[in-house]
């Protein structure tokens, strides 16, 4: 069983505090006037909308701060002496999200105003003592709520900069290990692939040039050869890729159907639904799906038909590729590097796999990737 803490959603905590708030306005409110009359019902009615609005603070900051201030001003017209503490936290929530002009500007307009409130309710004599030093003091906090907003606002600014610097130092590095691995590839991997299939070449070519039947052994070392060159120029073309070369997508499983069937294999490709805009990710993940579920065709199935099927759902992208080959029904697949590549991949992007022999004859590779649209 898990141990870790429960973390509050921020909703339920917005409105806790907006509650607390209501309720501790109310409670002073009424134990400052315990003969309620009219005036007083709407003024205790302004408390609570003041405390409750603090509940949308962190979506709407501005529209609260209004609120929340015309509630002050109202119950203080009404001849409730309550402090303006929900107008504080609204003051704190705007600060915090950056509005700081439209925080002063209301927040002068706000204390010019509670004095003439407090004036026109009657609850002073001495009106222009009391404007003074209760200006003074609510000026005082409003100042520590705004600075407090402030200070949060610029620890969070701080800390989302340093976030992205480490995310920067962090994808250099990889880049930088990913053109070191390329090159190392480059160096030593390709040279050795090349004098294979050169010499496998030349041995085929001095065979028919005599006459003689050239050996299947010879035959697949020259295939294997040409196919891992192939193989491994893509690789080193992937590990170059920086973010000015746009990865292979869904745009290019076209040519990947096309090459298939210069091989001689019978390939098609249909498309349902109305194509749309896809994730980055799914976008690369449906291009290799297709490539490799070809490469395995051309390379193990013994096929002579493939058919790519690309359907665009609203949630997800199902990718589907069949062939006739020697696959049959009960066999178990090979779990190749590819297969496994393939299931990685998918199972990264929260997406499902099916890769198994058909019913009748051949195999089926079926994954269903989902699609976050935002538009």
């Amino acid at each position: 069983m898990s141990r870790g803490r429960y973390k509050v959603p921020a909703g339920v905590g917005d409105w806790v505090i907006a509650v607390g708030v209501a309720a501790t306005l109310l409670v002073t409110g009424v134990s400052g006037h315990p003969s309620g009359t009219g005036l007083d019902l709407l003024g205790l009615a302004l408390l609570a909308a003041g405390g409750l609005a603090l509940a949308a603070r962190r979506r709407a900051p501005v529209p609260v701060l209004v609120v929340t201030g015309l509630c002050a001003v109202g119950y203080q017209a009404a001849g409730l002496d309550v402090p303006v503490v929900a107008y504080l936290f609204a003051v704190y929530a705007a600060v915090r999200a950056g509005h700081r002009t439209v925080t002063v500007v209301a927040s002068v307009a706000m204390l010019a105003a509670l004095p003439l409130a407090a004036l026109a309710s009657g609850l002073h004599d001495t009106g222009e003592a009391f404007a003074q030093a209760r200006g003074a003091l609510e000026l005082a906090w409003l100042i520590a709520a705004g600075a407090a907003g402030e200070a949060l606002r610029q620890a969070e600014r701080r800390a989302d900069e340093a976030e992205r610097t480490r995310e920067e130092t962090a994808r250099r590095r990889a880049d930088e290990e990913r053109l070191h691995i390329a090159r190392e590839l480059h160096d030593s991997l390709t040279h050795q692939i090349s004098v294979v299939k050169v010499q496998a070449e030349a041995a085929v070519h001095v065979a028919r040039k005599r006459g003689e039947e050239v050996p299947q052994a010879l035959l697949a070392i020259q295939e294997a050869a040409r196919e891992a060159t192939r193989e491994l120029r893509a690789t080193l073309e992937a590990l170059r890729d920086d973010d000015t070369t746009p990865p292979h997508g869904l745009d290019h499983i076209p040519e990947l159907v096309e090459r298939a069937r210069t091989t001689g294999l019978e390939a098609t490709l249909t498309i349902a639904g109305r194509p749309h805009d896809v994730p980055a990710a799914v976008d690369r993940t449906a291009y290799r799906i297709v490539q490799e579920s070809l490469t395995n065709i051309a390379r193990h199935a013994a096929a002579t038909t493939a058919s790519v099927h690309i359907d665009y759902r609203p949630d997800v992208l199902a990718v589907q590729v069949d062939d006739d080959g020697t696959a049959t029904a009960g066999s178990a697949p090979t779990p190749g590097v590819g297969l496994l590549g393939m299931r990685e991949r998918v199972t990264a992007l929260g997406g499902r796999l099916r890769a198994e022999p058909r019913d009748d004859r051949g195999f089926t590779v079926r994954a269903e990737l989902p699609v976050e649209r935002t538009s």
